[in-house]
């Protein structure tokens, strides 16, 4: 029976199981010894038997090896170096790597201490801990050095930003005492890096009426921007302070000057597309440099894809100079009678109000929208009026520049190849079998007037959220609610508030939403109902059946436009899954959480639940008792590294720091309920805004991405591609064939 404890013990070196083993046979070895030698000096039956029985036992000599083996082991283990390529590329992989660090610190730590009064010492580890602390003061000291540079080379700026992410990495998870790692080395770099480019600042303005040198400044600041990303949010912000005071100062000349030098180079170039001082120019310079792209031939002959004929080709052609010429009135019409000096914009009604009469109604169900050709062939000129509003909401810096040659360049003007793009987005151009008595004819086609899932490439920087923006209204316009999703919430956001005054002036804002794919799985789920309340209801009342809410009321039909299709179809998106989860709040809840915080040595879910507040759990909630066991798991998991996290307290709540910006609704699991119960003993949180942000994370379920689609009555999307042989490619989506 102490051999089978001893088994069951080593593999994960359970200490105090193993300290009773060993002693136990510690104290039986000398008996165990003289009974192995006395069966190897007998060979009779009975011997012979009680010999194989011993072989089968640990003696005390073997177990204590095996220990001082695995020991060893896990000491070997402490000698690793702290970065590594895995951990240079992988945020996830380098959180995981310190976290497994620590747990073996833990577990070393264990072992010295339940050891010590029954076996001789196994090790120096305050020896060990030592070493790791130098390794990261070498760290701490080349960030520091980094920081401390007013001109840093890209190699450098890497090197800070691996240093920087492995100590924010180190001190979230490890806890070693004598080291601080945030005030040395994280809290220092994030001053002298900022106080460099506030030095840049002042030179900008003791330089200002030296066009070139504020040029090769504001490069400097932008350096600083693209290579330190955790900085990346102040520097900007810096630097669109010295645009904006560089404009108000110089006037629109100046920055036409400035922009003629930053467009030579890379860095100044990435300066003006990112900051909006720059909008106006950068249309202009936009519109010069993508010449190709804005030349209706050319476009029309790099065209690819499905359905993609001379008379396709010429289709295209026809439908796209109606447009131009509809939108080249339009703009003349409404630009013609725009007073600047009295007008901030021009008066748009009688323009809004003839898109609509270009509207028909167009045949809709829950789950289809199919095209009249009537309304087909209107869709140039719908195009035109809305691109002439989008234009004329956009005439600020067309105003600015007013006297200067060639003033219309300075305009939001579509690309053609945006145009064309939008046409075989809306099914223009395509084909579909000739039928006869019900039968397709193989080989004969005529012009389809379906309206057809497709997707779009074109080339990058052509325009993805302005044919995103128009395609949407178009839709909008007709009705129908639209989803435009992208994987990223800055770039959603983003091309949301750009496009808002358009959408607004034609009031269809309210069927246009921009998010995330994460945002459009959680709407979708909770369209019919709220999934988190639900779940709520039923633990609270520990119900095992839902109350099915019936809906009887019309869904109108959705359109779904995927940016950047190419993310949404990789493995982490469309092969992946999305998990919502609630945070569960009650009193008996709190009580337990107490209760754990106060016996927060406690490693293993069995104990957990020899604690009386786990029983009143498991008597009040008893339907759902294994999900408050899995949450305990975590739970115990999160105690061991409190405290560790890179939060702060605000306004009494926990925050994050993300680069530098502070995040107010990020909940990081059971880091961020102990770091409410750590920041409250230590007086920083109330007791009312404990009992307000704490309670048991339940996950709600997994959702697959790939069943979005189908929620769909047409889904198209946009993708970009660096591939220069073509400017337009369209497929019909096997997504949802």
């Amino acid at each position: 029976k102490n051999s089978e404890n001893y088994k069951a013990a080593i593999p994960e070196i359970h200490m105090t199981e193993l300290k009773k083993v060993i002693k136990i046979s510690q104290r039986w070895n000398g008996f165990l010894q003289k009974m192995k030698k006395f069966c190897e000096n007998n060979q009779s039956k009975p011997v012979e038997i009680f010999s194989d029985a011993l072989a089968k036992l640990k003696l005390y000599q073997d177990m204590y090896a095996e220990l001082e083996r695995k020991v060893n082991y896990l000491k070997s283990q402490l000698n690793v170096e702290l970065i590594s390529e895995e951990t240079i590329l992988f945020a996830e992989k380098r959180d995981t790597f310190f976290c497994n660090l620590m747990d073996l610190i833990d577990k070393l730590r264990a072992i010295n201490a339940e050891s010590k009064d029954f076996l001789p010492p196994t090790f120096d580890l305050k020896k060990t801990e030592e070493s790791t602390k130098k390794k990261v003061q070498v760290l701490g000291d080349q960030l520091l050095k980094f920081a401390s540079k007013v001109e840093l080379t890209t190699v450098e700026c890497d090197k800070f930003g691996i240093n920087y992410n492995h100590l924010s990495s180190f001190v979230a998870h490890i806890n070693l005492e004598g080291i601080d790692i945030e005030t040395s080395f994280l809290d220092k770099s994030k001053e002298k890096v900022p106080e460099n480019v506030t030095s840049l600042s002042k030179q900008i303005e003791g330089s200002i009426s030296d066009v070139n040198k504020v040029a090769e400044l504001l490069c400097q600041m932008k350096f600083f921007a693209e290579n330190l990303s955790m900085f990346d949010t102040e520097i900007n912000a810096k630097i669109d302070k010295e645009l904006n005071s560089y404009k108000t100062q110089q006037g629109i000349m100046a920055i036409d000057q400035l922009t003629m030098i930053l467009e030579k180079t890379e860095i100044g170039f990435q300066l003006i597309h990112d900051h909006t001082c720059f909008i106006g120019q950068n249309w202009r310079t936009r519109r010069e440099k993508m010449q190709k792209q804005d030349d209706l031939n050319y476009v029309i002959d790099n065209l690819i894809g499905d359905d993609i004929k001379e008379d396709v080709k010429n289709i295209l052609k026809e439908k796209y100079e109606t447009f131009r010429s509809t939108y080249e009135d339009l703009l003349s019409r409404f630009l013609g009678s725009f007073n600047s000096k009295t007008e901030t914009e021009p008066n748009l009604e009688v323009l809004i109000t003839e898109t609509k009469t270009l509207v028909c109604k167009v045949a809709q169900t829950s789950e289809s929208i199919n095209w009249d050709p009537s309304f087909r062939d209107r869709i140039p000129k719908l195009l035109a009026h809305i691109f002439a509003v989008c234009t004329l909401k956009n005439t600020q810096h067309y105003n600015a520049s007013r006297g200067i040659e060639a003033s219309r360049v300075y305009l939001l003007m579509p690309y053609v190849v945006q145009v064309i793009a939008i046409f075989r987005i809306l099914g223009i151009g395509y084909e579909k079998n000739v039928k006869l008595l019900g039968m397709r004819i193989p080989k004969i086609k005529k012009p389809s007037d379906d309206l057809i899932n497709n997707l779009v490439q074109i080339g990058t920087g052509d325009g993805k959220s302005v044919v995103m923006a128009i395609t949407a209204c178009v839709f909008a316009l007709i009705g129908v609610d639209v989803r435009c999703s992208c994987y990223s919430e800055y770039l959603s956001t983003r091309d949301q508030n750009d496009f808002a005054p358009v959408f607004r002036t034609l009031g269809i804002e309210k069927r246009i939403e921009y998010g995330t794919f994460n945002k459009l799985c959680e709407n979708l789920l909770n369209e019919q109902c709220n999934v988190r309340e639900k779940l709520r209801d039923m633990i609270m009342k520990n119900k095992d059946v839902v109350d099915v809410d019936r809906v009887t009321a019309y869904i109108p039909p959705k359109v779904l436009l995927i940016d950047e299709v190419d993310i949404f179809l990789s493995e982490k998106f469309y092969g992946g899954i999305y998990t919502p989860s609630l945070c569960l709040k009650d009193s008996l809840i709190n009580t337990l959480l107490d209760t754990l915080w106060q016996n927060r040595n406690l490693r293993t879910l069995n104990a957990a639940k020899a604690l009386p507040t786990y029983q009143d759990c498991a008597l009040r909630f008893s339907k759902w008792i294994f999900l408050f066991d899995e949450a305990i798991k975590d739970m115990v998991a999160a105690l061991r590294s409190v405290g560790s996290s890179t939060y702060i307290v605000q306004n009494d709540r926990i925050v994050y720091v993300e680069g530098e910006s502070i995040a107010e609704n990020v909940v990081r699991g059971y880091d961020t309920i102990w770091a409410y119960y750590y920041e409250n003993e230590k007086g920083n949180i109330s007791p009312s805004s404990l009992e307000a942000n704490v309670g048991i994370i339940i996950n709600c379920g997994t959702f697959s991405y790939a069943e979005m689609p189908h929620e769909f009555g047409f889904i198209t999307g946009v993708t970009a591609s660096s591939d220069e042989v073509f400017l337009v490619k369209t497929v019909h989506s096997v997504l949802l064939a």
